[in-house]
């Protein structure tokens, strides 16, 4: 893991790369109803694979289980083992007749969290209570265990667990499936722009918030800061002439757009508290506000956006940072996108 993040973060390791092939003999053929994705609706990176989908219209096609936003001891039995992550929701209909449904805390054991939540579900193939349990069934169990995860129901395999590299592979290996075929997010004469454009948005933006957040000392989080301060402000000088990152068409968006939005929308109401990134806002600054308005209505985006699982992962999934897991009630982010500019 990289250095200014606690060894408990199963975030920005990739161990499973295989791209999905039209050829004939593919591994991984593109195919309705072959494909599950397990997501979060908290975490950015998993966010990008379910606006892809929308976008792209493979709603059809590729099902998803959105795991519990509040981490949990993963071996809980053993007191060698540490790891904590992502948890699967209890059965609401499993529960439904008993009144004292059951909860989650902290892994610290501090506070109280619905384990039956709206929009989670348990897991449909193996039965696992963690997402450990899904690495570990598919024959990894030394990796990070994190989401998003591409899984191929027909072979019980783990496809991908990159996001950057499941965004591709929706975006292009499935349009026979898609109602939005047309639609190219990672376009061949803008791959250079795109590709530049996500490389200074990932370090200053993307991880830049992590980065500021997880410092251990003022030095690296100074540092951490003045960098996400200029790629904020890059973003916004950029983003004052032009609708999106990328590209000489002003009506459609790339997956550079993605990338930054899933960041943008969590920064006022979880990362300028809880990741100390106050010098900005996006509320106070007009460019990216619109510009998250506009991400915000594109065709089943908003249907992806959970802020309440947002923050109650954030603030309840990190002792470290906030012991007892309070969540701060916050500015509504959400009810400003729904205004009109």
């Amino acid at each position: 893991l990289p250095s200014f993040l606690p060894s408990f973060l199963p975030y920005f390791i990739t161990l499973h790369h295989s791209f999905h092939y039209s050829d004939p003999g593919a591994k991984f053929p593109p195919a309705r109803d072959r494909y599950h994705l397990y997501v979060a609706y908290a975490c950015p990176w998993a966010h990008r694979t379910l606006i892809v989908r929308a976008l792209k219209g493979l709603q059809d096609t590729i099902s998803f289980t959105v795991l519990h936003p509040t981490w949990q001891r993963t071996r809980p039995n053993d007191p060698n083992d540490t790891h904590c992550g992502w948890a699967f929701a209890k059965d609401k209909d499993q529960h439904k007749d008993e009144p004292n449904q059951p909860f989650f805390t902290n892994t610290l054991g501090f506070g109280t969290f619905p384990a039956v939540l709206d929009g989670c579900e348990p897991d449909p193939f193996f039965s696992a209570t963690y997402l450990r349990d899904i690495y570990e069934a598919c024959g990894d169990s030394t990796g990070t265990r994190s989401v998003p995860i591409l899984f191929d129901k027909k072979t019980n395999t783990i496809v991908s667990n990159e996001s950057s590299e499941i965004i591709r592979m929706l975006n292009s290996e499935f349009n026979q499936f898609a109602t939005n075929p047309k639609l190219d997010l990672y376009p061949p004469k803008h791959r250079q722009e795109i590709d530049e454009i996500n490389e200074w948005i990932y370090h200053g933006i993307n991880n830049g918030v992590y980065k500021c957040g997880f410092s251990k000392t003022q030095e690296a989080y100074n540092t951490a800061i003045a960098s996400l301060t200029d790629a904020f402000d890059r973003a916004t000088t950029l983003l004052t002439h032009r609708r999106y990152l990328a590209g000489d068409d002003d009506d459609n968006p790339t997956e550079a757009d993605v990338r930054l939005f899933v960041t943008l929308l969590r920064f006022d109401e979880v990362y300028t508290v809880y990741f100390k990134t106050n010098t900005r806002s996006v509320a106070s600054t007009p460019a990216l506000l619109n510009y998250c308005r506009r991400i915000y209505k594109l065709p089943g985006v908003k249907q992806t956006c959970n802020m309440q699982q947002i923050k109650a992962h954030y603030f309840t999934s990190h002792p470290i940072l906030n012991n007892y897991s309070i969540i701060p009630k916050g500015p509504d982010f959400e009810r400003l996108l729904m205004q009109e500019p």
